[in-house]
């Protein structure tokens, strides 16, 4: 990536664009030009860019000139509203909100996975049409944008490739405990204002999740609600699927939103087809993107995950005496925003090596 380089960032001011914006300025994408920018409730904030500070921009149909990637962090409504002007100036677009999964030319990816369990199974998954994409599967000239995938489809895909070393797994089940932070920062101040108004003895806002979250977990939000925990859900099913292809054995997901700000927790249970050790266990989950804590450590919480780029894992047989069996409890913890932000970045990485041969169009 060389200095005159222009990085845009839809959706600036959005939790994600902050956490995006950070681990960029950190990247070996830092000596670009980045341009931020978003819709008119952002306009004018006051934003760092490494040493920099610059402002905020207005979205233009001109303001992807000349881009060499656009990231869309913002919701889905801002994606569809302006990536086709980013598509048509040739930049190539990686889409953090999802807007534009299932479009022809596009590709849910995690590269981490694929450098770890090698190759790119064709994504064709259960309600999304065939897409073409280079021959090893992965993106190329034709590919219109990229999807990273879910943080949690790429964790469960990477933690259970890895287990894959000690034994073959027969079966996996995670429960997954959603932070507020991955709805957004109105999801945030509700919980906030939720948790103040139960202490205070007063009537609960409910405008963002149509129920009670505060000191409370539940699987499903209100009819009005304004996200969709069950579609949440789906999307963690449909990208593991993707992620897995026919290299990955079938994963059951249930997704929960829990009363935390921030930091997903996944208890993720295993059941192996020969037995493992322990020790066996945590060796074939150790390694690159992945920090396991033995029994005699700090076990991952919320708090432990804030800001790290490493998933936290910690395992421990079923019957918890056992040390030579088939069934395992895996708890891991990830920081939301800073996983989808790496896992954003790792994309465009990829997407790089294409540029010297021609644009991604």
């Amino acid at each position: 990536m060389t200095e005159t380089a222009k990085i845009v960032i839809v959706g600036a001011g959005s939790l994600r664009g902050k956490e995006l914006n950070d681990v960029l300025t950190e990247s070996p994408f830092a000596g670009a030009d980045f341009q931020l920018m978003d819709d008119a409730e952002e306009l004018g904030t006051l934003e760092s860019v490494g040493d920099e500070v610059t402002f905020i921009r207005r979205i233009e149909p001109s303001s992807f000139e000349r881009a060499d990637f656009v990231f869309f962090a913002g919701d889905e409504a801002l994606t569809k509203r302006h990536w086709a002007d980013a598509h048509r100036a040739g930049a190539s677009v990686v889409d953090m909100s999802g807007a534009l999964e299932g479009q022809p030319g596009v590709l849910v990816r995690a590269p981490w996975v694929e450098d770890e369990l090698g190759g790119n199974p064709e994504q064709v998954a259960p309600g999304l049409p065939p897409r073409r994409s280079g021959a090893s599967g992965g993106p190329g000239l034709e590919t219109a944008a990229v999807v990273p995938s879910h943080p949690v489809a790429l964790t469960l895909a990477l933690l259970l490739g890895r287990m894959a070393q000690a034994a073959p797994v027969r079966s996996a089940w995670a429960t997954v405990l959603e932070p507020a932070s991955q709805y957004g920062r109105t999801a945030m101040d509700e919980l906030h204002q939720q948790t103040v108004k139960l202490l205070n003895f007063q009537d609960l806002p409910k405008l963002v999740y149509d129920t009670q979250v505060a000191f409370n977990t539940t699987p499903v939000f209100g009819e009005s609600a304004q996200f969709s925990l069950a579609e949440a859900e789906t999307r963690m099913r449909r990208h593991y699927a993707l992620l897995a292809g026919a290299r990955l054995p079938l994963a059951g997901i249930q997704a929960v939103h829990a009363p935390v700000f921030h930091g997903y927790g996944i208890s993720l249970a295993v059941e192996m087809q020969h037995p493992v050790s322990l020790d066996q266990m945590e060796a074939s989950l150790a390694g690159e993107h992945v920090d396991v804590s033995t029994a005699d450590g700090d076990p991952p919480t919320n708090l432990s995950v804030a800001g790290q780029p490493e998933i936290q894992v910690r395992a421990r047989p079923q019957g918890g005496h056992d040390p030579n069996g088939t069934q395992f409890w895996i708890w891991a913890g990830l920081d939301n925003l800073r996983i989808a932000a790496l896992n954003a970045l790792a994309c465009a990485v990829e997407l790089n090596r294409l540029r010297p041969h021609g644009k991604v169009q």
